[in-house]
């Protein structure tokens, strides 16, 4: 008997880092063993310094305060779908905040063991951890508390790239005065620069003191010392110095645990050694403003459609910091794709307030394409559709002015983000996409059982959908009626897969790139059609011949079918080295060129990456070999 209360629970979790990182089956497991709390408004779940329970904790409706005792301050509030609760499991110590239900809430507690059996060891959900749970320690947390951190399994089991995540950006041009100067002209200085320290150097530039305005409300204001002194009167020495490489985390520790607000930068990071900069704790606060969790917070507390705007532009400082830093494009994506659902969503819900009218239905708005499979970096173009409950036809006529007025609300929304509107009009605002649950089993069904060239374009389009926001029981019975519409017609996958093989390697003869023939990208490479897309068509063709719909990413596709054909593995496992490789060369010109690099000028990359990117075409010519055996593609060729 299907335990519904799980299924529930699965439904909500699943959506939510960091257990969207992880497989279905343990998702499964962790809400079969999940505890439903109801938690009144005022109820404290825990106090500080008490012993940590043996869950942690996350929101399934309502909002949680953390706040900090000793001060008292609120650190956080906990909205839908946060966790809190989990730094204490993995210190295993005693708590260093209370946590008090601001309303109503009901809290999902899972069981700690379920963090070492199935979050701890997933690279992926680690690393969406510490990009979100190192920058955000609490003000009372001592020296031991930062240095346990910083050992923590969460840290210990990962790739050394996550203590990189973001790097502090730094006030290059700090000022500075000899010791000297008298504190009047110091303050004066201060005050013109708009500036909060001032270093105090030697005459070789490097640094043995810091004067702050904490300085200078304290000893000066208060009158113990007198404000024609000079500077070294009151300069703190020795100065805490740094690198310039620092990352915020580490940034943050050295100031918690100095219990200071400015740290010194030299070119070393010694106090022997020349200024280079100044980080203050208004330096810090920028940077954790731009990381995942304070993003999606962010999103679920924006008020407007420009809100949401600046929201998205903190997403691009965030894409260029990991790009600079070479995290692994699977967790940018990941990253990012999150980010601009969330968005989405946002958006969906300003619009549906505008109808001033609910949906008369159960629908669903799903993305196509590269959005559908999670795999956008870049802003690009809208691929977006909506599916909606079957009713009668003169209540379906009346619904689908409903849904056209709404989606044309959500795609000026998105237009009004950065998302260009499709050239093609594959947007839901276009009556062709936004049709009842019915309507769409047929089309499909029609594409499957009748192909053609134009069916099958359509075919790579919308069999990699996603659900963003709505009902998503409308698109599961849209993907069980596909995986029916195959088993009535299974020569549509050789049709399909032969469709897949009309972009070959992309290498001459003489294994020259084939580079644009004419038009604006004239001798430029198209990474996206003649290399990207032939990767993306085979892991779609391969994992429906499977009989798996419910997989749209490319990557996850691929390792799921090394799990089906074992003896394919090494052709699967080169399909994504080389697809990681190539979404990495793409955003990189990208985000050089502020365009969505697709194109790429072939001449100004180096022979190393020349070379890296003909390694690339090697896996799409194995994998395709692999499809022309396996759907007897020469008796259609």
């Amino acid at each position: 008997m299907k335990n519904t209360i799980s299924e529930r629970i699965f439904d909500f979790i699943k959506n939510i880092p960091p257990f969207s990182y992880l497989k279905t089956e343990d998702i499964f497991t962790i809400s079969e063993h999940i505890i439903v709390y109801y938690f009144p408004e005022n109820q404290i779940i825990f106090k500080q310094n008490d012993p940590v329970h043996d869950v942690f904790y996350v929101i399934k409706e309502g909002a949680i305060l953390l706040i900090d005792e000793l001060n008292p301050i609120p650190v956080d509030q906990c909205d839908e779908g946060d966790i809190f609760g989990l730094r204490a499991v993995i210190r295993k110590k005693n708590y260093l905040l209370k946590a008090t239900a601001f309303e109503e809430s009901i809290v999902y507690g899972i069981p700690s063991t379920y963090y070492e059996e199935f979050i701890q060891p997933n690279k992926l959900a680690n690393n969406y951890l510490l990009s979100t749970f190192a920058g955000n320690l609490p003000s009372n947390s001592s020296k031991e508390d930062h240095e346990l951190l910083e050992k923590a399994p969460l840290l210990q089991n990962i790739n050394p790239y996550v203590h990189q995540f973001i790097p502090v950006q730094y006030s290059k041009n700090p000022l500075t005065c000899y010791a000297n100067l008298a504190i009047r002209e110091a303050a004066k200085k201060m005050s013109d620069c708009n500036v909060g320290s001032m270093i105090i150097s030697d005459k070789k530039n490097k640094p043995i003191g810091i004067v702050t305005d904490k300085d200078l409300r304290k000893k000066i204001a208060t009158g113990l010392v007198d404000i024609n002194e000079s500077v070294n009167k009151i300069m703190s020495s020795p100065v805490i110095t740094v690198s310039p490489n620092l990352n915020q985390s580490e940034a943050q520790i050295k100031m918690l645990s100095n219990k200071i607000k400015h740290l010194c930068v030299t070119e070393s990071g010694s106090q022997d050694a020349p200024i280079v900069g100044v980080i203050s704790e208004h330096d810090i606060l920028l940077n954790l403003a731009n990381n995942p969790l304070s993003i999606h917070k962010s999103i679920k507390r924006a008020k407007s459609v420009s809100e949401l705007k600046e929201i998205r532009k903190k997403t691009s400082f965030l894409l260029e910091n990991y790009i600079q830093q070479k995290v692994p494009i699977d967790f940018i994506t990941s990253i990012i794709s999150l980010v601009n659902e969330g968005i989405t969503a946002k958006i969906i819900d300003f619009s549906i307030e505008e109808m001033r009218e609910k949906p008369p239905v159960a629908f669903a708005w799903i993305s196509l394409g590269s959005q559908g499979r999670r795999e956008q970096i870049l802003l690009s173009d809208q691929d977006n559709a909506i599916i909606y409950a079957n009713r009668t036809s003169e209540e379906n006529a009346i619904n689908k002015n409903y849904f056209l007025s709404l989606a044309n609300k959500i795609n000026i929304g998105l237009h009004e983000i950065g998302f260009e509107y499709c050239p093609a009009e594959m947007m839901a605002n276009n009556p062709k996409w936004c049709l009842t649950l019915e309507e769409w089993k047929a089309k499909f069904h029609d594409w499957i059982t009748l192909p053609d060239q134009e069916k099958m374009m359509l075919c790579t389009i919308f069999f990699d959908f996603q659900t963003i926001y709505g009902d998503e029981n409308l698109t599961s019975e849209l993907s069980e009626s596909i995986l029916k519409s195959l088993d009535e017609y299974p020569i549509f996958l050789n049709h399909f897969a032969l469709n897949a093989l009309k972009n070959p390697p992309p290498l001459s003869f003489f294994r020259q790139f084939l580079v644009e023939q004419s038009g604006e990208h004239k001798d430029q490479f198209d990474i996206k059609l003649k290399a990207i897309m032939p990767l993306v068509d085979a892991a779609r063709v391969l994992i429906f011949s499977n009989k798996i719909t419910a997989i749209n990413n490319t990557l996850k596709r691929f390792a799921h079918l090394i799990e089906c054909e074992p003896q394919n593995s090494e052709i699967y496992d080169h399909c994504m080295e080389s697809y990681t490789t190539l979404l990495s060369f793409r955003a990189i010109q990208g985000m050089m060129y502020n365009n969505t690099g697709r194109y790429i000028d072939i001449q100004q990359l180096n022979k190393a990456d020349r070379l890296k990117l003909k390694n690339c075409f090697k896996a799409i010519s194995e994998v395709q070999k692999l499809m022309q055996t396996r759907f007897q593609l020469a008796q259609l060729m």
